[in-house]
C-alpha cells in the first residue's frame, strides 16, 4: 500500500526524518534524549536547514548526537557549548546554530557561558535537557536536584543548608534583555512532545531571525540515574519535578503588546 492509498483510508503514515541515521541510540531505555533528537531532526528538515545547520554537543549523555543527526556538529569540552555556539554563529549569522545541553553541564560546569551567551542576545538556541542529575557520569547530584532528592552525591537527599537550592536556568534567562524565547516543556505524553516540537520550532525561527537567544528547556527523566523504570519514572516527574520546574512559556518576544 502506498503512502497516498495510506492517507485516502484516513491511515497516518509515518515517516523518519531524512536527517536521522540509522545508527543504534546509547541511551537507556526509557531516556527522553532520543525523542528529542527526533524533534530536532523533524524541525530542522521541515525548515529545510539541513545544508545550514551546526549543532554543539558538550560532555554529557547527548555527546554522541552528531552519531544520529545529518548536519554539521562541534563537540566542546564540558560547559563550554555556549561559547563554541557564539563563534560560530558569528562566522555563519546565517546558519542555524545550536547547543544541546545536560542540566549538569548548561546549569553547573557552563553556568557562566550560557547565560552571558544568551545575554549578550547571540542569536543561538540552547537545548536543555534537566533530569536533575548527572546521568553520565553515575548519578551525582546536579544543579537542579530537588531538595530531599537522593543521588550517589546526595545520599540522605539535598539539603539547602548544605547543597543549596535546586536552580531554576530557565527563570533566570528569562530575566536577561538578550533572550528572545525561553520555554520549559518534557517529552512524556504524544501532547508534550507536540507542544515541545512546536517550541523548538519557534526558538530556531528567532534565532534564524536574529531576533535573540533563545532557551529550550525540556524536563526529562533518567530511568538509570533515579534507579526507576522508565513507567515509574515518568510518573515521579510528574509528582516531583512539574511543581518545581513548571511547564511552559516563560519569555516569548512575538507576544509582547
Amino acid at each position: 500500500m502506498t503512502k497516498e492509498e495510506i492517507i485516502q483510508q484516513g491511515q497516518v503514515a509515518y515517516k523518519s526524518s531524512s536527517l536521522l541515521n540509522k545508527n543504534t541510540m546509547h541511551y537507556c531505555p526509557g531516556c527522553s534524549h532520543g525523542v528529542v533528537h527526533k524533534l530536532v531532526a523533524e524541525v530542522i528538515e521541515e525548515m529545510e536547514l539541513g545544508d545550514k545547520s551546526v549543532g554543539v554537543s558538550p560532555v554529557g549523555c547527548g555527546v554522541f548526537m552528531y552519531k544520529y543527526l545529518d548536519i554539521d556538529f562541534q563537540e566542546a569540552a564540558h560547559g563550554r557549548a555556549a561559547a563554541v555556539a557564539t563563534a560560530i554563529k558569528r562566522v555563519l549569522p546565517n546558519h542555524l546554530v545550536f547547543t544541546y545541553q545536560g542540566d549538569g553541564d548548561a546549569a553547573g560546569i557552563g553556568t557562566n557561558e550560557t547565560l552571558h551567551a544568551l545575554n549578550r542576545g547571540e542569536g543561538i538556541t540552547i537545548i536543555f535537557i534537566n533530569n536533575a542529575i548527572y546521568g553520565m557520569t553515575g548519578g551525582q547530584m546536579a544543579p537542579t536536584t530537588l531538595l530531599g532528592q537522593v543521588t550517589a552525591t546526595s545520599p540522605y537527599g539535598r539539603e539547602p543548608a548544605i547543597h543549596g537550592y535546586p536552580l531554576k536556568l530557565s527563570e533566570m534567562a528569562a530575566m536577561l534583555e538578550g533572550t528572545a524565547y525561553v520555554t520549559r516543556q518534557s517529552v512524556e505524553t504524544v501532547a508534550a512532545i507536540k507542544k515541545t516540537k512546536k517550541a523548538i520550532r519557534k526558538a530556531f525561527e528567532l534565532s534564524m531571525e536574529h531576533k535573540g537567544s533563545c532557551l529550550v528547556e525540556v524536563v526529562a527523566t533518567c530511568s538509570s540515574g533515579w534507579k526507576l523504570p522508565p513507567v515509574k519514572a515518568n510518573e515521579w516527574m510528574k509528582e516531583n519535578m512539574f511543581p518545581y520546574y513548571p511547564k511552559g512559556d516563560l519569555k516569548d518576544i512575538t507576544k509582547v503588546q
